[in-house]
């Protein structure tokens, strides 16, 4: 064996397992002489510029080493390749920057033994160093034994055998799945805090706590103060075995387990019967699961909430027309797709309806996440962004979602659906186009009584009309403002004394005239609305037999309005 290749090369985790474990994208192969089924032994970081004797061992023999600091066009990237091969290092990392790898570049590691890889600008050094750690620590045979004892990572770097078979790194879903399975029950995975943070697919219909839980995305606060006043939260910290708690008029019964990285939690694992008994080796496999859990829990807190916000800029950057973002999203470039926007509505008078809207808009996207393939969302202040892919010739493929939004009581959320575009380059149209029809649910909205608003959703088609008017008015008012006349007169004197001749206006307007409509409307009499009209008429000019004053006076008191 070369005296750089590993002693024994089927005790480390392939270069093609770790690329597998890690971040999607995050690396690149440009070259690889011997293939990706090469050992790796270490990742260690590598800085051309440091002064070393000719003979220190400064990397183990198949190592992956990350040039920090050197694109993969610069003049120095040959010699760092040269430096890999002395070292007998598996792969070097270079920065891939804008113009790609030189050809002599490519040529020198094509006639090498060390795979040349890039790392996307957009990445960073320390998450790239971190993620290729954690994948090596936890993907030898020792610690990722599949849940039944036997092999762990296969040649597709996905954990092998009964147990663990095809989950990449911090694949909580896929966890629960595989649990749920050998166990013989419904899985749910918590932090310490008691948030969810992923369960397994429902086969059967779900218990009343299992429902709260997954629908509110933790469990709820009289249940945690219960649990831990009984305690049961004491016993579970306390050890490393399956505590059972027994079945009750709301929930089934229940085991959980705490999963452990060294002395510090890292979070629980929970099952409960779904539908059938347990498994008679429920136990013995929930111990097992929460030893293979810890890569997992430990990936997931250590980079899950970094990738998830990256992820979710990603999601951003493409609604705004950056396609590139697509890859990093994980949707087809070439597919029909629609956006969905929801909005929590934010009236001071209904804080409760607030809190509810919360509640809805973190439901639907976790049934966005399931509508199908390809349904990605992300959060903004009080507003869900939903990347819907269509099917062929769909018209309106966010449907069930809207159902979802008008069918939760209690609550106020305003939900637009932007038209089909026919690929992403379309993305910000259909955004805007969503946008506008929220702003027309949340302004109808603000003509009723705070106790009287309620979720509303629309596709763009429904409130076509309104939206290009909310677009005209738009284009108008910079204008208007610069403007005076006998509407601004009528608009300024009612801000000041409190007056409401500009409602009684409008109202007279949206009536076409009919004063009996308009008054009972304003809920006044039909002769003190006369009045108000013609004192209007008097006191600012606003003649509503000339149609051109009528038509100013409907823009002028729309955009009144707009401003409260």
């Amino acid at each position: 064996m070369p005296a750089h290749e590993p002693d024994r090369p089927d005790a480390w985790p392939s270069l093609e397992q770790l690329l597998g474990l890690i971040a999607p994208g995050m690396l690149d192969v440009v070259v690889a002489p011997r293939g990706t089924g090469v050992p790796v032994t270490d990742v260690v970081l590598h800085d051309p510029g440091e002064e070393r004797d000719d003979d220190d061992a400064w990397a183990a023999p198949g190592a992956v080493l990350l040039a920090v600091g050197v694109e993969v066009a610069s003049p120095d990237a040959i010699d760092v390749l040269r430096d890999a091969e002395r070292a007998g290092a598996a792969a070097v990392v270079l920065r891939r920057g804008g113009r790609g790898p030189r050809t002599a570049l490519v040529e020198a590691a094509g006639r090498g033994r060390t795979a040349l890889l890039t790392r996307r600008p957009e990445q960073r050094w320390a998450e790239v160093l971190g993620q290729l750690r954690t994948a090596l620590v936890h993907s030898a045979p020792a610690m990722c034994a599949g849940m039944d004892g036997t092999a762990g990572v296969d040649s597709a770097g996905t954990y092998g055998a009964a147990g663990t078979y095809g989950l990449r790194l911090g694949d909580l879903s896929g966890l629960a799945n595989t649990v749920a399975d050998l166990v013989g029950g419904a899985i749910t995975i918590e932090d310490p805090q008691s948030r969810v943070l992923a369960y397994s697919r429902m086969d059967h219909e779900p218990d009343p706590m299992r429902r709260l839980t997954i629908l509110g995305q933790e469990v709820p606060r009289w249940r945690v103060v219960e649990l831990r006043e009984s305690g049961f939260f004491q016993a579970l910290w306390g050890t490393d075995d399956v505590v059972r708690r027994p079945a009750d008029e709301r929930s089934a019964e229940r085991l959980a387990i705490a999963v452990r990285h060294g002395s510090e939690v890292l979070g629980s694992l929970w099952a409960a019967a779904d539908g059938r008994p347990l498994a008679e080796d429920a136990v013995a496999a929930l111990r097992t699961a929460a030893r293979a859990a810890v890569p997992h829990l430990f990936h997931h807190r250590t980079w899950g909430r970094a990738a998830a916000g990256a992820r979710e800029e990603a999601v951003h950057a493409l609604l705004k027309g950056s396609v590139r973002a697509a890859h990093d999203v994980g949707v087809a470039p070439g597919r029909p797709y629609a956006v969905l926007v929801a909005e929590a509505h934010d009236s001071e008078d209904s804080g409760a309806a607030f809190a509810a809207g919360q509640r809805v808009l973190d439901v639907l996207a976790l049934r966005a996440a399931a509508y199908r393939p390809g349904c990605v969302t992300a959060r903004s202040g009080r507003r869900l962004y939903v990347l819907v892919p269509a099917g062929d010739g769909e018209a309106d493929p966010a449907r069930a979602l809207l159902a979802t939004v008008r069918s939760v009581p209690r609550s106020a959320v305003f939900a637009g659906v932007g038209p089909v575009v026919a690929d992403l380059s379309g993305l910000p149209a259909s955004r805007e186009a969503a946008e506008l029809v929220v702003r027309v649910l949340r302004e109808r909205a603000a003509t009723l009584p705070a106790v009287e608003v309620v979720s509303a959703a629309a596709g763009y088609a429904e409130v076509g009309a309104d939206a290009a008017l909310l677009r005209l008015l738009d284009g108008v008012e910079p204008l208007w403002e610069s403007l005076a006349g006998p509407v601004h007169a009528m608009v300024e004197h009612d801000r000041v004394h409190g007056s409401q001749y500009g409602d009684s206006v409008a109202a007279h307007l949206d009536a076409f005239g009919d004063t009996s409509r308009a008054a009972q409307r304003l809920n006044v009499h039909p002769n003190t609305l006369r009045y108000r009209l013609r004192r209007a008429r008097d006191l600012f000019g606003v003649d509503l037999a000339d149609p051109t004053v009528r038509l100013l006076a409907d823009i002028g008191l729309r955009l009144a309005r707009r401003t409260g």
